[in-house]
């Protein structure tokens, strides 16, 4: 009585009232009434990821390593599928230069994150697998969860990372037991959580080239012995690093600020109620598109590139704002653990507007007759959009056993309800006028049931077997496009359409102990995405990508060895998405085209290694190989520009065949941003220099190979491989109280094109300098 009770009250009310507010359908409000009758059996126990890689480097083994990717505490060793983690010295070594979440590519197998929109809109590829679309509608086969809550829009998974227990890379289909689209995987952050009884926290400060400045802080309350409040914080600054020496500004500088409040109630061991309310604030500039950077014929910087001087007519500006809570609930019982977890995000303001044709003057093709460039600028292009209204609610109920005989499971439902309206602006030439706008709604709801076993035949085997039924509905609309003065755009096709879905996700995994903390497990899982929609550009129509679904196999091998002193896990997997929906951006269209692909092929290899050959050495090795390719013979893009008519060395390189209708084939080509090689390794050695203080050196180096930047292959638009390493040298005393560390960020100064536009010329964007600073931290 007392759990229905809870239920029916806050829990539930809340997500009723808010969808009878917003006007949802009927049969939606019976769903989560149903909810609330069902919730005896359906929510999850309280589970936390949590992982300490090894600092007390005296013990000379490897740390135990818990991780929550099967939503329930499990060790890293005894979980079925290829995951990787990451806490203490790698993530505080990543965020001390002022880097966002993209910091995190490359660190793990097959991870990668990109964006064209710098700190904000990240994009994730996990085994080559990802989506380059960067429209404000725009899904991703990886999904974001940040403390048990999904974040769907690629605006929300830009939140910053700080103050974690961990961070989780789920690698593979995670359709059964994560809430969204995740046919590729999972990356899932787990902030430190408030502790009873215990008064501390941590204030850290540093400093760098450019001013990069970033301060931390946390204060653990303990208020009463049922209570306890925890806020955390982060700032991040850069200043203005770049000199446009057209307009005569400066840019590439930022500031971002989040913060997480956090309230644990936890009047006994069976119940226990978790609050969450965290924002966000980030102002600065666009992301620089540097116009004809990249050496025709070749993917080289052309000679004499400075990253310190651009060369722009336009304005280049972004602005973001976020808030979100989510309320977690937890009951203990004896043979059960039950949990709500309701999650409430929202978009408050998003703008961002650049010169996206990186250069100045009308251009070329334009009014030859006044100057453009640098290089050759067809003609002049500025363009902004964002995001003008946004909501994203989710409710989530779950069972988890707590038997002690061989059968252990889970079930669950789950809720999903958003609303985006974005805006798209377009300039003219100098940026200062506004030509036209268009603005777009998207409503996507979902509902899904799911649920898992998992039975050990003996000591040494465990079966486990997953399945969920998801429904997705969306409905998109154009409900405003006009130009400045206000004639109406004349957009192709209806002004709405809708998509429906339905899909039954399984997985099946098995687990064979071949010795004490040697384990051997082989997985089998299929994912889904759901259609998406494209807002349409110019005169073109609503785009609509049909579903995905993927099917994927791994197997591999996980063990601690040399009595705890090391660890290693590798493993091989094979995947195959029908129907991938792949985005064809620019062009010499210049339009951003939604497609499916037949098949899309990935397979390789994922290599996870930790080891302590001295007392006082932690090396961690890893690397994945990744061979993707689109299969469909048909199936045909725009390709880049050419301008030889003008002059004939003013075209792309295109390495593709085409056809009849002058499109380009890439039927073979591997996935956009799909690395074939990625490697990190990291190492970290202390020197004892009395009882409580010690100095050390932290290194890490990561290592990507050549990537494609667009669907079709040409010469320019290959990444070069990309070589980046850090260090970081500090002190600490009294029990490491108080450090004091120097450090640096892609120390060798490496500056690759990261990522194009291809729709004028050469285009480019790059990755950040060498950021060269020192910190200062206490703890109490």
């Amino acid at each position: 009585m007392e759990i229905s009770e809870s239920c029916s009250s806050a829990t539930l009310a809340g997500v009723v009232t808010q969808l009878v507010r917003r006007g949802r359908a009927q049969r939606r409000i019976i769903s989560a009434a149903a909810v609330c009758a069902t919730a005896m059996l359906l929510a999850p126990g309280s589970t936390r990821a949590a992982n300490n890689p090894s600092e007390d480097t005296a013990a000379g083994t490897v740390d135990e390593v818990v991780v929550t990717a099967t939503r329930r505490e499990e060790r890293l060793l005894d979980i079925p599928m290829s995951a990787s983690a990451l806490s203490g010295a790698p993530l505080e070594a990543l965020g001390s230069a002022g880097q966002d979440i993209r910091q995190l590519a490359f660190t793990v197998p097959s991870l990668n994150i990109e964006s064209s929109n710098g700190r904000t809109f990240p994009r994730f590829y996990i085994r080559g697998y990802g989506n380059t679309d960067f429209n404000s509608f725009a899904s991703q086969p990886v999904s974001l969860v940040y403390d048990d809550v999904v974040q769907e829009n690629p605006a929300l998974k830009g939140f910053p990372v700080f103050d974690q227990a961990d961070v989780e890379v789920l690698r593979g289909p995670q359709g059964t037991l994560f809430g969204r689209n995740s046919p590729a995987g999972v990356v899932k952050l787990e902030s430190a959580k408030p502790v009873l009884g215990q008064y501390s926290g941590s204030v850290s400060l540093s400093d760098g080239t450019y001013n990069t400045a970033d301060f931390d802080g946390v204060v653990n309350l303990p208020i009463n012995d049922q209570l306890a409040f925890r806020a955390a914080t982060q700032g991040q600054h850069r200043d203005n690093w770049v000199t446009d020496r057209i307009n005569n500004t400066h840019l590439e500088g930022y500031d971002d600020w989040a913060a997480r409040l956090q309230l644990l109630y936890k009047p006994s061991d069976a119940f226990n109620a978790l609050f969450n309310v965290h924002g966000r604030i980030l102002n600065g500039s666009a992301r620089l598109f540097r116009a004809n950077i990249i050496q025709l014929g070749s993917n080289h910087l052309v000679a004499g590139f400075d990253p310190a001087q651009f060369y722009g007519d336009g304005y280049n500006g972004q602005s973001y704002s976020s808030v979100g809570s989510n309320v977690h609930l937890t009951w203990n019982l004896p043979s059960v653990s039950l949990q709500s977890i309701t999650g409430y995000e929202s978009i408050l303001h998003y703008n961002t507007i650049g010169d996206i044709d990186g250069g100045y003057g009308p251009g070329g093709l334009v009014n030859p007759a006044v100057p453009s460039g640098p290089g050759f600028i067809p003609f002049g292009v500025e363009t902004g959009g964002g995001i003008k209204s946004h909501y994203q609610l989710t409710q989530e109920f779950r069972a988890v056993s707590n038997l002690s005989g061989p059968l252990q499971g889970q079930a669950g439902i789950f809720l999903f309800d958003e609303d985006v309206k974005a805006v798209g602006n377009d300039y003219d030439i100098t940026g200062a006028t506004l030509v036209d706008t268009t603005i777009s709604e998207q409503k996507n709801n979902a509902e899904a049931i799911f649920g898992s076993l998992e039975y050990s035949f003996t000591s040494a085997l465990k079966v486990r077997a997953g399945v969920r039924f998801t429904e997705d509905h969306k409905t998109f609309s154009v409900p405003y496009a006009q130009t400045a003065s206000g004639v109406p755009l004349p957009l192709t096709g209806p002004l709405s359409k809708s998509a429906s879905a339905s899909n039954v996700s399984w997985d099946l995994s098995t687990t064979y102990q071949v010795a004490r903390d040697v384990n051997l497990y082989a997985r089998v899982a299929t994912g889904f995405r759901a259609p998406s929609f494209g807002a349409p550009t110019g005169t073109q129509a609503i785009q609509v990508a049909q579903s995905e679904n993927n099917i994927s196999y791994e197997g591999g091998v996980k063990a601690d060895l040399f009595e705890h002193r090391a660890r290693v896990a590798f493993d091989v997997f094979y995947y195959d998405v029908s129907h991938q929906q792949l985005t064809a951006v620019g062009g010499n269209a210049n339009q951003t085209a939604l497609i499916n692909a037949a098949h899309t092929i990935g397979q390789g290899a994922e290599l996870d290694f930790e080891a302590h050959p001295l007392p006082n050495l932690v090396v961690n090795l890893s690397g994945s190989f990744n061979d993707t390719k689109i299969k469909d013979k048909n199936l045909a893009v725009s390709p880049c520009f050419n301008w030889s008519f003008i002059s004939p060395e003013l075209h792309c390189t295109i390495t593709n065949p085409s056809n009849p209708a002058g499109l380009t084939l890439i039927d073979g080509n591997p996935l956009p941003q799909a690395a074939r090689w990625i490697a990190d390794v990291s190492l970290r050695y202390s020197l004892p220099l009395g009882p409580s203080s010690e100095i050390y050196l932290y290194t890490d180096w990561s290592y990507r190979s050549e990537v494609d930047f667009f669907l079709y292959q040409a010469k320019e638009f290959i990444g070069p491989p990309l070589a980046q390493g850090g260090a970081r040298i500090g002190y600490t005393w009294a029990d490491k109280k108080y450090e004091v560390a120097a450090f640096c960020r892609n120390c060798t100064n490496q500056i690759r094109a990261i990522g194009a536009i291809d729709f004028e010329n050469t285009t480019g964007m790059i990755n950040d300098p060498r950021i060269v600073g020192g910190q200062f931290s206490v703890k109490f």
